[in-house]
């Protein structure tokens, strides 16, 4: 056992004020305070069910019994990538000598990406009635999010200043990016149209409220957001939320012919990896629509599968 060890045990640190500490250290490094509560969150469920999870003795084994209960691959994943965060700084800080998280692998986790048709995407945008100031924020909400794959939370962030409608933009602050990196989204004419008249009926007083704001000048929540997009589906028989027009954004860019890197920058994916799971799904995308729609597969018999050439 090293000095660092006896040290946490011997001054009876617990494992509330260790992960106060990280938390901490954590927030300095400037993660959003979403990131900061997700790590309390899943931190303190570890350590509740493990209260000896930094004990050398039993620290893999605690690791292990709580990433043997039976999660879904990608909620599993979250809570690893947590755990392994964790621990990793714990290894650093000398209180361990390695981390109990080695050797725990990641599940392969299907994508839910959502796709819906042109129809589905059209009937949701004429839903919001314009006339009145919530449905026009609604649309304009709806348009942004369809135009350049924003997340819901960022969206609801963004500031009138924020938008530049003679250069066509939308800038994605740093301190509200999900990623923390600052980033500018094009905009098309008619969603900087929609944002244009939005702004315009604003009153004065709402000189410092965000630009998709409640009826009285609040900031509009993510989870108010939420249940208006689902409540818009229903209405047309299908499953929307605000992440479901992330999706779209992304399967329509690729689907007409838009750039894999360009798209990465745009949707602010800090790898591509997670960039490359749109790229497959809209692959897949086409090469069905291909096996329905081409000439030579309506016209010719079909035959069996060539395994070779």
């Amino acid at each position: 056992m090293s000095g660092n060890v006896a040290r946490l045990f011997h001054t009876e640190e617990t494992w509330q004020q260790t992960v106060e500490r990280y938390i901490l250290t954590r927030k300095a490094d400037g993660l959003a305070p979403r990131t900061i509560r997700d790590y309390r969150y899943h931190l303190t469920r570890f350590f509740a069910a493990h209260p000896d999870g930094l004990n050398p003795d039993k620290a893999k084994r605690c690791v292990l019994e709580y990433m043997s209960i039976e999660r879904s691959p990608g909620y599993h994943n979250i809570v690893l990538k947590h755990l392994k965060c964790f621990f990793r700084w714990i290894v650093n800080e000398g209180i361990l000598y390695t981390s109990p998280c080695d050797g725990i692998r990641s599940r392969k986790a299907q994508p839910r990406i959502a796709q819906h048709s042109p129809d589905v995407v059209k009937a949701l945008l004429a839903l919001p009635d314009q006339s009145t100031y919530t449905g026009l924020r609604n649309y304009a909400l709806l348009l942004l999010s369809l135009d350049t794959g924003i997340r819901p939370r960022e969206a609801l962030s963004l500031r009138v200043e924020d938008v530049s409608i003679p250069a066509r933009v939308v800038v994605v602050r740093a301190e509200t990016a999900k990623t923390r990196v600052q980033r500018t989204l094009p905009i098309s004419d008619q969603t900087a149209q929609a944002i244009m008249k939005l702004v315009s009926i604003r009153p004065k007083e709402w000189r410092n409220a965000p630009l998709f704001c409640s009826r009285d000048g609040q900031p509009l929540r993510v989870n108010s957001w939420y249940h208006t997009v689902k409540g818009y589906g229903e209405k047309i028989g299908a499953d929307i939320t605000p992440y479901s027009l992330r999706h779209l954004f992304a399967l329509y860019f690729l689907r007409n012919n838009g750039n894999t890197f360009a798209l990465q920058r745009i949707m602010g994916h800090s790898d591509l990896s997670t960039t490359k799971i749109y790229v497959a799904l809209a692959r897949s995308d086409l090469k069905e629509q291909h096996d329905l729609a081409s000439p030579v597969s309506n016209l010719l018999p079909r035959r069996k599968r060539l395994t070779r050439l």
